[in-house]
């Protein structure tokens, strides 16, 4: 009965006059994690082809890494999201003044599981994706309010130029 009784008061007092301090959350914000959860998304896909059809050991083990980076990285997203109440989603056309979204086609996605060259194919269109996951970061680091969001999209543009240059190598190669 204690337990129950330090619980409800617990709740209580994190519920009353116990606010938590705002952090500055503006229209870029929203709108780069709005854009980066699907651009993730598609990524993610990729890397699955990559991850099922790859047969360098080097590409194997980075596709699997983007694949497992980019899903904690929705989730992440995602959870910003709902703490900002926002939509997980931008209404249709919402960005279209921004550029849009650079997006990966699905066309793209399903040539690439028939490609003849597969593993040239997949760098090539891993290097254009996380290019355009690096412009969009760009963007969030010079617009962007919320810190621990700028600090994400920074660490996003330092460690897909990263992946760039390590695909650019295994093409190379």
């Amino acid at each position: 009965m204690r337990q129950v009784l330090a619980a409800l008061i617990l709740l209580l007092a994190v519920g009353c006059g116990q606010e938590t301090p705002d952090v500055p959350v503006n229209a870029a914000d929203v709108m780069f994690v709005q854009m980066m959860v699907p651009h993730h998304r598609q990524g993610i896909e990729i890397a699955e082809v990559g991850t099922s059809r790859a047969t360098t050991p080097q590409l194997r083990t980075l596709t699997e890494a983007i694949g497992s980076t980019q899903q904690d990285e929705v989730e992440m997203m995602l959870r910003w999201l709902h703490s900002w109440d926002q939509p997980l989603t931008a209404a249709a056309g919402a960005h279209d003044h921004h550029g849009g979204m650079p997006e990966t086609d699905v066309k793209q996605i399903q040539a690439l599981r028939r490609s003849a060259d597969f593993e040239r194919d997949l760098l090539d269109l891993l290097i254009e994706h996380q290019g355009d996951a690096v412009r969009m970061a760009a963007t969030e680091v010079a617009d962007g309010a919320d810190p621990a969001v700028q600090k994400w999209a920074g660490q996003v543009r330092v460690s897909r130029t990263a992946q760039i240059a390590m695909m650019r190598d295994l093409l190379d190669g």
